[in-house]
């Protein structure tokens, strides 16, 4: 059977050694620092921004908005024609609370909530509603 090296293999056990090229030093050395300051030479110092602080990146507020706002705006919740209509479906198909959140894939006390009117109109869990008691409720958000 042939051989798939044509040579016999030997290890290298010579070290290798890999360096970097090193920066310029001496521009950032405290001692260099120190004697050009104290000889009168121009030495240039850049601050990195926010260099040092451990802020946390503040969310942009736009100002304006924030000016003609006196008062934030409610959110709309649930019309009471949409959570009346949920309940029907879901006692027409004789269902609970917990059984209907359980088949759209949500907590019952989410259910709870869009039964009460508390709850803010989320399109998708409407969606899901819809098509697990088979009534159209998207649409019909309004105060």
């Amino acid at each position: 059977m042939p051989s798939r090296y044509p040579g016999a293999l030997t290890q290298d056990w010579e070290p290798v050694v890999l360096h970097k090229n090193r920066t310029k030093v001496q521009d950032r050395d405290r001692k260099a620092v120190n004697q050009a300051l104290r000889t009168g030479a121009a030495v240039q110092t850049v601050k990195k921004a926010e260099a040092g602080s451990n802020k946390k990146a503040a969310p942009v507020v736009n100002a304006k908005k924030l000016d003609e706002a006196a008062e934030p705006a409610p959110l709309d919740r649930v019309s009471t024609g949409v959570k009346q209509l949920i309940q029907k479906a879901r006692l027409e198909k004789k269902m609970s609370q917990a059984e209907l959140a359980k088949q759209i894939n949500e907590r019952p006390q989410v259910v709870q909530e869009y039964e009460n009117g508390k709850a803010v109109p989320n399109q998708a869990v409407l969606a899901k509603m819809e098509r697990v008691l088979g009534v159209k409720l998207r649409g019909k958000i309004g105060k």
